[in-house]
């Protein structure tokens, strides 16, 4: 089957080779482009950029070990809307250029939620970071000098996709809140979406980060374009521990029974 032409002459061949950088190839064309094997060369070449490629981008994303939403209980929240979980997972928002904050108490999978959509929008191409709010900020405020942290920030505010994990369960100084405001402005200017979870209402906030000026420009920063997610759960760890302990439970009771 012969390579498509494009509009400017050249094959489609020749411009996955261009793409590739192939400049040895590209020098020789004439002689090799009807050689079988270049076109399992360009194939061999862009799968093993795309694994390098997506390789690279987790090990930028920092994710860590998670639970596939395979694995998600969807019957024990007693309240959770499944449709917009799994938009949020598949990264319709990344598409809109808008914001997630998921919002529930400890153990309602959160984190879960959160890894999940940071992976799956590794795979998709999109550069990824994945933080705690105590992680993040401490690393800003070691920054000793305003060159420092504008060096640093970039780790942050260029990634198309920074998830804030674990917001409101330890409180921050006004110099933190300064930090987090600059990183939720700089995104906010250049459309770049943020996850971000927390087990505090917005109103709560204030208990988080005290006596900071700019929270309020925070929150409406963060929530201007952003789909809230709220889930109502007991803890999940707790009730996998409560399952685990029945278990063995039973398991000892059946050892009595047999001997």
């Amino acid at each position: 089957m012969p390579s498509r032409q494009h509009s400017n002459g050249e094959s489609e061949t020749m411009t996955r080779a261009r793409a590739l950088g192939l400049h040895g190839l590209l020098a020789d064309w004439n002689r090799v482009k009807q050689e079988p094997w270049v076109e399992e060369l360009l194939r061999l070449e862009e799968s093993e950029r795309k694994r390098r490629s997506l390789d690279r981008r987790m090990r930028n994303a920092h994710i860590g070990e998670f639970k596939h939403m395979t694995h998600y209980d969807w019957s024990w929240p007693r309240k959770i809307n499944r449709l917009a979980v799994e938009d949020v997972v598949s990264g319709c928002f990344l598409r809109e250029k808008s914001n997630v904050v998921i919002v529930g108490g400890t153990g309602a999978s959160k984190t879960m939620i959160a890894k999940n959509t940071a992976y799956n929008a590794a795979v998709d191409g999109y550069s990824v970071r994945f933080t705690t709010v105590s992680e993040m900020l401490a690393d800003l405020g070691e920054q000793d000098t305003s060159t420092a942290l504008c060096r640093r920030l970039p780790r942050y505010c260029r990634p198309d996709l920074l998830c804030i994990d674990e917001i409101g369960y330890l409180s921050y100084n006004a110099r933190a809140a300064d930090l987090l405001f600059e990183v939720v402005s700089q995104r906010c200017q250049t459309g770049r979406s943020i996850l971000a979870t927390t087990n505090k209402s917005f109103e709560q906030w204030g208990q988080v980060f005290a006596s900071a000026g700019c929270l309020a420009i925070v929150v409406d920063r963060l929530l201007h374009r952003c789909e809230v997610l709220r889930i109502d759960a007991e803890s999940y760890r707790a009730k996998e521990s409560s399952e685990r302990a029945r278990t063995k439970e039973q398991q000892r009771a059946e050892r009595i029974r047999k001997t």
